[in-house]
């Protein structure tokens, strides 16, 4: 996966909106916290990892894959917010030997404690804590990255039909 290139679109992403919404002066970390969360839970509910009372089966793989990367943006865009560069992650790819349901209570534990501590060290715990569940999900990282390409154009495409 080039981080390099998606930290780049994810900059320039950030900078529209923020221009377009006046806000550019303002301190987004903790809406931007909070969006990762929820993002999170969408993706869970997708995945009906957790749905222990329900016979129904997860939505198809294009409909997680589109919910995951909603989380690779605000990932993204949290660290561009502290000030971290592809440059300073040393990201490694290993697959999870949790369970799915453990990877996500894994990925809102580490999201708690990025926002208290907001330190790089955290921070790449908690990306390679998405990738891992990414490949719990039978994501692969070509798929990411192409997802997370086209992802970011219906972006700027809400932008302009004012979402």
């Amino acid at each position: 996966m080039n981080l390099e290139k998606l930290f780049q679109m994810q900059k320039a992403l950030d900078a529209h909106i923020e221009e377009k919404h006046q806000l550019q002066n303002e301190d987004l970390f903790n809406r931007k916290v909070l969006a990762l969360l929820v993002e999170l839970g969408e993706l869970a509910n997708e995945t009906r990892s957790f749905k222990f009372w329900s016979v129904k089966p997860s939505s198809p793989k294009d409909v997680i894959l589109e919910e995951y990367v909603d989380g690779v943006h605000f990932i993204l865009s949290l660290g561009i917010e502290c000030g971290f560069n592809q440059q300073e992650l040393d990201l490694s790819m290993k697959p999870s030997l949790l369970t799915v349901t453990d990877q996500f209570l894994k990925m809102y534990v580490g999201i708690s404690m990025f926002q208290t501590n907001r330190s790089i060290h955290d921070y790449i715990r908690l990306f390679e804590a998405y990738l891992e569940l990414g490949f719990l999900l039978g994501i692969t990282s070509e798929e990411m990255e192409k997802a997370y390409f086209h992802k970011n154009e219906v972006n700027y495409q809400r932008q302009q039909n004012n979402y």
